[in-house]
């Protein structure tokens, strides 16, 4: 299989349900940005150790997460296509909230802003939760424009989702630096 196909030379792609869109439109936007957090997803699990295999276990989660969200943002609701997918559920959602309330049990509490960075890992979540930050903005952004977007069901769950996981990583981002004995650095005005 040829990994070029030509059909995106025009500046134009295909969503899942079939439909071609400019590669400019606010919908594509969307879904690059599902795609880009992913990749940096990637980029933060291979930055932890290998002795770090549950939290490597959860990106992964989190990923396959995001392929699921990808694929929904893809489709247009009432196409043909979106039978084929499952409903994006609150699952994941509750899932990051009972995973941050695990590692908050080791977090001091927090007595201002802090500076992101730390530990190389530690930077790489926070650079995941600005993305994830401004990949829910474009997906809201969507729903605005056109309210055909996402069904009412998963425009909740996926907004939802997009919320908790950007507060996971900024917790993330926390815990690896206590994982490595680093205090979180406080803003100075």
């Amino acid at each position: 299989m040829k990994i070029y196909t030509g059909t995106g030379d025009l500046g134009k792609t295909s969503l899942f349900s079939g439909e071609r869109l400019s590669k400019a439109n606010h919908r594509i936007e969307a879904y690059g940005d599902v795609d880009e957090l992913a990749s940096v997803i990637g980029a933060l699990a291979a930055s932890l150790g290998t002795e770090q295999k549950e939290l490597i276990e959860q990106l992964h989660q989190i990923q396959s997460d995001l392929f699921s969200l990808g694929s929904r943002l893809a489709t247009t609701p009432d196409s043909p296509s979106a039978s084929l997918l499952d409903e994006f559920s609150d699952k994941p959602s509750l899932h990051l909230e009972q995973t941050m309330e695990r590692m908050k049990v080791n977090l001091a509490p927090l007595k201002g802003f802090i500076l992101p960075g730390g530990t190389l890992s530690s930077a790489w979540a926070h650079i995941a939760r600005t993305i994830c930050r401004r990949t829910e903005r474009h997906v809201i952004q969507c729903i605005e424009i056109d309210d055909k977007f996402l069904d009412s069901q998963n425009r909740r769950s996926i907004i939802t989702y997009l919320n908790r996981l950007s507060d996971y990583f900024f917790v993330f981002a926390r815990y690896l630096n206590h994982l490595s004995g680093i205090q979180d650095q406080l803003w100075k005005k």
